[in-house]
């Protein structure tokens, strides 16, 4: 999975919380008055070969969509972080032990959550 710098970051923010809804360049940039329409182009197009956008030709303009969910994409982090570690039991003992009690009640939940939607 692809990881994202701080524009890209800041550019899937504005494509989630478009939901599935597209959007043309211009209308990204709109949100980021201080960059240039061609730098925020750049970043799109990078996104679209990264597969985290989709890109759909609209009339002469492209249409920008995110590929997957925010939640899906981190889900997709976290798989890949256990994937790099000999020891994925011990990797999530030592991040069970930093989240707060708040975290650990979210965390439980959606394990119960997930047994309970098994087939």
């Amino acid at each position: 999975m692809a990881k994202l710098g701080e524009l890209e970051r800041q550019v899937m923010d504005v494509l989630w919380g478009a939901g599935s809804e597209t959007m043309t360049v211009r209308t990204v940039v709109a949100s980021f008055p201080d960059h240039a329409y061609t730098t925020l182009l750049t970043v799109l197009d990078r996104l679209a070969a990264k597969g985290l956008v989709h890109r759909t030709m609209v009339g002469r303009a492209y249409q920008y969509a995110a590929a997957a969910t925010r939640e899906d994409y981190t889900s997709s982090l976290l798989h890949e972080v256990l994937a790099e570690t000999t020891d994925a039991r011990a990797a999530l003992v030592r991040f069970a032990e930093t989240i707060s009690d708040e975290e650990a009640a979210h965390l439980r939940d959606a394990l119960d959550e997930a047994r309970t939607n098994r087939p």
